[in-house]
């Protein structure tokens, strides 16, 4: 049975969407939760509607955090920068490591190379230098934001909208490799990817109203896009380790459109 048909077949009740909330939540955070689907082919995929969920939870954590430092009068820069920690630390850099690994893989002369080289679990230059500028960005456009009251709802947006685009990215792009942590995700099926599209374009709506809203959902989508087009071009498809690129450049591409938008 391929993956869509599974995907498709698996619409279930209150007590199956909590499932693969749990499923989503031991996958994309390093909080103990238990994951239901643990070796089951296709388990991940089927549970990739609710990966924006899970973003807006994350999101919603680091912009209390925001909240919390603000309240004690630390500089805009500083507050930011507790936000995007508190992003990385609850999902244990799973991300940015992506992005590092994917990075350093471009550098391979190549396609068998650069494979190899993502599997290599020490960063090169190219993942350290990644890593820093994109750091360093997604601080400073929170920083940027005129109103620091917004920026809460800005980090629930992006890290939604970033979970959304790691669905496009599974949904659209075949598996660069025969094996490893993509295969056995599964390829989400089109109604999966549509619901996750669909909470997205909500949460970034009620948060910062429709034509914000509009362009940092399109600066995401032209982060995402940016690295599936390269994730194609030079692995042939995607991996974990892509997926991670492609939430991080989606997530960027969100936070510099609501730091010039708001």
């Amino acid at each position: 049975m391929d993956s869509e048909t599974s995907n498709a077949e698996r619409r279930p009740g209150l007590g199956g969407w909590l499932d693969d909330l749990r499923i989503a939540g031991a996958f994309l955070t390093i909080l103990p939760i238990s994951d239901p689907g643990a070796g089951r082919p296709g388990a991940l995929a089927g549970a990739a509607w609710s990966f924006p969920v899970i973003g807006l939870l994350v999101g919603l954590a680091a912009g209390i955090v925001h909240v919390l430092a603000g309240g004690l009068g630390l500089p805009a820069w500083l507050t930011a920068t507790l936000a995007v920690a508190t992003l990385v630390l609850l999902t244990g850099a799973l991300h940015e490591d992506g992005l590092g690994d994917f990075f350093d893989g471009l550098g391979g002369g190549d396609r068998e190379r650069r494979l190899q080289i993502m599997r290599d679990s020490q960063a090169g230059n190219f993942a350290v230098v990644a890593l820093v500028l994109v750091l360093a960005a997604r601080i400073a456009a929170l920083a940027a934001i005129a109103d620091p009251d917004m920026v809460g709802l800005v980090l629930a947006m992006a890290a939604t909208a970033s979970r959304a685009a790691m669905v496009a990215a599974m949904h659209l792009l075949p598996n660069a490799r025969g094996d490893g942590l993509s295969v056995a995700a599964g390829r989400p099926d089109r109604q999966t990817l549509w619901y996750a599209l669909a909470i997205a374009a909500a949460v970034a709506v009620l948060a910062v109203g429709p034509a914000a809203a509009l362009t940092c959902l399109a600066m995401a989508a032209i982060g995402g896009l940016a690295i599936g087009w390269l994730a194609q071009r030079r692995l042939g498809g995607q991996t974990g380790d892509v997926l991670g690129a492609v939430q991080q450049c989606a997530e960027l591409g969100c936070l510099l459109a609501a730091a010039a938008a708001l």
